[in-house]
């Protein structure tokens, strides 16, 4: 998802206090635990493959229909927890023919089964029905938005990153469960069209005056990414060349009085694909296509199924790039999710950052590719007067924590990895970092210490205390030097000031033209710059997320 413009993993061999004091203040409830913790009844059990059959009512604004839930045994177990938001109601539930007790609590189901042997496959059917909650402000909020366009007919959507999919459909409601594959069959009113994740199968005019579409997922899905969006909507198609020849399908959704603008607007999609490919390889979603569907929301990474609601405008709504830009943040910054969020994601809602944060420097890679270095960093420099420094960018564990109260793991992130990369001062190690560990982790779940592992081994350096300071810690490094001139010579000294004493981060310093780095630590060192006078002596903040302070 992106971030709202106007507006954890706790690593072992580390002190974990100053991010557990944190949150002491804050109230997590038994609900925020059973949604966000993988308690016996969750873990016992795998989803390998969902089976999802509705019907969307316009008029009654209403879901019904079933899912079926194909799981392997990780256990024994006589019980499991599927989530389902209590405003829906559960017609019942099945388990090959035989009926199944439940009970209900919060927005979970508990379900008794026959016993459940450890590496047996098993399948459920979850007959539900209901008005899903309607989204106030979409999509920094869950729900459902119902509207029209502008020729009266119906125009719906869904997002539902932070509140999760069980707000409309039943599914283990947790980012470490992906199935391997997924079927979306979807039944609405046949003057619509339902446009859905991955391919579209087999579409069947029903009698009811219906018509159902019938879209397959064939990779790993989170559940937040599975989306409906229903519309009159007019489609056309393009293809995308990779570097190989290889060919990408692309699908485009929009609304119709929309598909004169859109076949011109949509043509940026070659160039962002072309530099995220250079950046982290082939889109990984190859055999399910790229797809753009124009949303009422502004926008979200439903994966396969891109939602967009820009307008058609550059940057963010028409704002927030610089003037010699012209590229469209909603493509850009949603199609990077594809990478980092869908095909790379994180297993708790704590470790966000490792979605928002690697996608929002991704939108400076591409003012790289498609512009400039120099460019890039200018982009970042606009980035920067959002970054609060309340709050860490992890958040608490198993609770489904979406309290964030600033965008620091979106700007903040993106900053912290422009910090990384010229603390590491080597571009080839620094691209080869980015490209192979997505190469070797994609379609997959990652966390926090996996990323740390992989920079200290790319990098033969310990960055443990980099992520542990930048991560865990709201306040950022401070730099604090002294200058001492004595002709033509500069005596520096400096140290780093920080939450983290063992913190150690290489900086460039000196004066242009003329750069070193030099290694700090939280005790003072000291080094002669000849043939500079102090005036002249540089610290590059825009390079680095630090604070300098000259001392006496």
């Amino acid at each position: 998802m992106f971030r709202n413009i106007l507006f954890c993993l706790l690593f072992a061999c580390t002190n974990l206090s100053a991010q557990k004091d944190f949150y002491n203040n804050y109230n997590f409830t038994e609900a925020d635990s059973i949604r966000g913790a993988l308690n016996p009844m969750r873990t016992c059990y795998d989803v390998y493959f969902y089976d999802l059959n509705i019907q969307i009512d316009p008029v009654t604004q209403s879901i019904a229909g079933y899912n079926d839930i194909y799981f392997t045994a990780k256990s024994n177990f006589t019980i499991l927890q599927v989530d389902l938001f209590d405003n829906l109601t559960v017609k019942k539930i099945l388990n090959e023919e035989n009926k199944l007790t439940y009970e209900r609590k919060y927005n979970a189901i508990y379900i008794t089964m026959p016993l459940q042997k450890k590496g047996t496959k098993g399948k459920l059917r979850i007959y539900y029905e209901g008005q899903p909650i309607v989204a106030k402000r979409a999509p920094w909020d869950g729900g459902f938005v119902w509207t029209e366009d502008q020729n009266g007919k119906s125009w719906i959507g869904v997002a539902c990153e932070g509140d999760g999919a069980s707000l409309w459909w039943p599914n283990k409601d947790h980012l470490s469960e992906e199935p391997d594959s997924m079927s979306i069959k979807v039944s609405v009113p046949s003057d619509l069209m339902c446009v859905s994740n991955g391919n579209l199968r087999n579409t069947q005019v029903l009698e009811n005056g219906f018509t159902r579409y019938d879209w397959f997922v064939s990779y790993p899905i989170n559940n937040y990414n599975v989306t409906v969006n229903i519309a009159d909507y007019a489609h056309f198609e393009d293809t995308y060349i990779a570097d190989d020849g290889s060919s990408l399908a692309m699908d485009f959704y929009v609304l119709k009085e929309n598909l004169k603008k859109a076949k011109k607007h949509f043509q940026q999609v070659h160039k962002t694909l072309a530099c995220f490919e250079r950046y982290f390889g082939k889109y990984p979603f190859w055999d399910d296509g790229y797809a753009l569907v124009e949303t009422p929301y502004l926008g979200m990474e439903h994966q396969g199924a891109i939602a967009y609601g820009n307008r058609y405008m550059r940057g963010y709504l028409g704002s927030m790039l610089p003037d010699n830009m012209n590229w469209d943040y909603i493509i850009v910054h949603e199609t990077g999710h594809e990478y980092w969020g869908n095909s790379i994601s994180a297993n708790d809602h704590a470790e966000m950052w490792i979605h928002e944060s690697f996608t929002t420097y991704m939108e400076a890679l591409f003012c790289e590719c498609a512009y400039s270095y120099e460019d890039a960093n200018i982009y970042l420099a606009t980035q920067k007067p959002y970054i609060v420094n309340k709050e860490p960018i992890l958040g608490p564990l198993d609770v489904n924590f979406g309290d964030w109260q600033s965008s620091d793991h979106y700007y903040k992130g993106a900053w912290i990895l422009h910090t990384l990369r010229h603390a590491i001062n080597n571009d080839a190690i620094w691209f080869d970092l980015l490209k192979s560990f997505h190469d070797r982790n994609k379609i997959s779940q990652v966390t926090t210490q996996d990323i740390i592992d992989y920079v200290n081994k790319c990098t033969q350096r310990d960055y443990t205390s980099f992520f542990e300071q930048y991560l865990r810690y709201p306040t950022i490094p401070t730099f604090e030097y002294r200058l001492n001139q004595k002709r033509n010579k500069l005596t520096v000294e400096y140290r780093w000031n920080t939450a983290v004493k063992t913190f150690d981060m290489p900086l460039l310093v000196g004066k242009e033209g003329q750069m070193k780095t030099i290694y700090p630590t939280n005790q003072w060192q000291s080094m002669t710059l000849r043939k500079t006078k102090a005036k002249d002596f540089l610290i590059p903040t825009d390079l680095f997320l630090i604070k300098t302070k000259l001392v006496d």
